[in-house]
């Protein structure tokens, strides 16, 4: 495997692989882009363009930025040579079963094969391959755009190697993203089940009448959004304990944070409840541009990343494994 500079391939061209390809290619990467969409070259060129002055914003060369990237149509021939193959297809167990059998054999032996699976743990689907083959298949789940936000969940299936494990974490390290090694495969990782719980209780806010979509927005930006910018549910608890920490939370608040799980709500699940709830965000947010509204949340991430990064008061050596 090339060290410095590893040839990358990313399978699937959709928001989540364009924005693999960027980051990597701003990191000074040979990236190939595989994807049956007929408008591929195209694609790759507006996400390129749109992400150039963000990645320069990081501190990254974005000279021939474009050059570094190739949109290859035969799946093979984009993976023939790779370092490394991280995968953005549909989430669809079949699917990836299907793709990672063909890219066991396409990719050399020593391709680490990446997964962005949002959901799927890896055993899911290299039940089929040999023991080699699944040795080095393992999910790198990252948060959209992953070229800004650092997070990569990195979750080894049954079979992944320690070194497999161990290879991934130094390679996302190289392109400046934040690796957490989780223990055990769930259904949804760590990340997207904390967004799935916290999303389920605002929809059922939403549908009783608290509040609606914008102004539940606004109280999550203003609070819990900003706190966790900074600190995590578990360290903003400990704080919250004031100098007894978490275990005076624990003993003196947590009873009625515990009564208070037994009315979080569960959100109906009717096709007219689902429509109410479409119309409402629509009517906050509908009027405004997709590529408006992106800029903006881009924007406001880039400047939080900077002012946390600005920040030399932040602890270092912060464990990566969850």
């Amino acid at each position: 495997m090339t060290t410095t500079h590893p040839t990358v391939a990313v399978i699937g061209a959709g928001t989540i692989g364009l924005s693999w390809a960027a980051l990597f290619a701003g990191h000074g990467m040979r990236v190939r882009v595989s994807d049956p969409r007929p408008d591929l070259a195209a694609a790759l060129d507006g996400a390129l363009t749109e992400a150039a002055p963000q990645l320069a914003r990081q501190g990254l060369d974005i000279g021939n930025l474009a050059e570094r990237v190739e949109p290859v149509g035969d799946l093979a021939a984009a993976v023939r040579d790779a370092d490394v193959v991280q995968e953005n297809g549909p989430e669809n167990t079949a699917f990836k079963q299907e793709l990672f059998t063909t890219l066991v054999r396409a990719a050399p032996p020593y391709a680490l094969l990446l997964s962005s699976s949002s959901a799927i743990p890896s055993s899911a689907f290299t039940g089929d391959l040999d023991d080699a083959g699944a040795g080095r298949v393992l999910i790198g789940h990252p948060f959209n755009p992953p070229h800004l936000v650092p997070l990569v969940e990195v979750v080894p299936g049954a079979r992944t190697s320690k070194d497999a494990v161990s290879r991934a974490v130094a390679f996302y390290r190289s392109v400046g993203r934040v690796p957490v090694v989780e223990r055990k495969e769930i259904a949804g990782f760590v990340g997207n089940r904390l967004q799935n719980a916290l999303s389920r209780e605002a929809i059922h806010l939403v549908e009783q009448g608290v509040v609606g979509p914008a102004e539940l927005d606004t109280i999550v930006v203003n609070s819990l959004g900003l706190r966790w910018s900074t600190v995590g549910p578990f360290l903003g608890a400990h704080l919250g304990g004031g100098p007894g920490g978490y275990r005076h939370m624990a003993e003196h608040i947590g009873p009625s944070m515990r009564r208070m799980w037994d009315s979080l709500g569960s959100p109906g699940q009717s096709p007219e409840q689902t429509e109410r709830l479409i119309a409402a965000v629509e009517g906050a947010y509908g009027s405004r541009p997709y590529g408006e509204l992106t800029r903006e949340r881009d924007r406001r991430q880039l400047a939080v990343l900077a002012a946390l990064n600005a920040d030399t008061t932040t602890a270092p050596n912060q464990e990566t494994r969850s």
